[in-house]
């Protein structure tokens, strides 16, 4: 068990300081787009899940609905995101996604894409196979 324990110390530490480069790299990318890491993550969120509510995105987000009124209105300035009400009931506002939004998305993850192939570029396919096989693995346990 002491052996396991040494090893699951190994794995959070790579974990965590691979987490942390991604996430450097990512904001150096952010840079180039005049968007903040919050504002990126709240419109990938918006792309991959659809329209929601100011407070279903402040929920999902873990951010207070003030924090992501303030995101959606910078957003919105920079026609990425536009609120729309909603048909069955008018009291209800959504954020919905613009066309540059969706782009901005796309080009942001082409370039981490970009910088992750480059970081595994001594992988053989087959390596690459087993890291998403790992990875998957640890994604399913956790999503439990």
């Amino acid at each position: 068990m002491t052996h396991d324990k040494k090893n699951i110390s190994e794995i959070e530490l790579l974990l965590r300081q691979v987490c942390f480069q991604i996430k450097k790299n990512g904001r150096v990318i952010l840079e180039e787009f005049s968007i903040t890491p919050p504002q990126f993550d709240a419109l990938q969120y918006l792309v991959n899940c659809g329209e929601h509510t100011i407070s279903e995105l402040s929920t999902k987000l873990y951010l207070a609905p003030s924090t992501i009124t303030d995101l959606v209105d910078r957003m919105e300035k920079n026609d990425l995101v536009e609120r729309v009400r909603s048909t069955e009931d008018r009291r209800t506002v959504k954020v919905r996604v613009l066309p540059k939004g969706n782009k901005l998305i796309e080009e942001v993850i082409n370039l981490r894409r970009e910088y992750i192939d480059k970081t595994l570029i001594e992988l053989s396919s087959e390596d690459k196979e087993q890291f998403i096989k790992y990875l998957s693995i640890f994604n399913e346990s956790s999503n439990n």
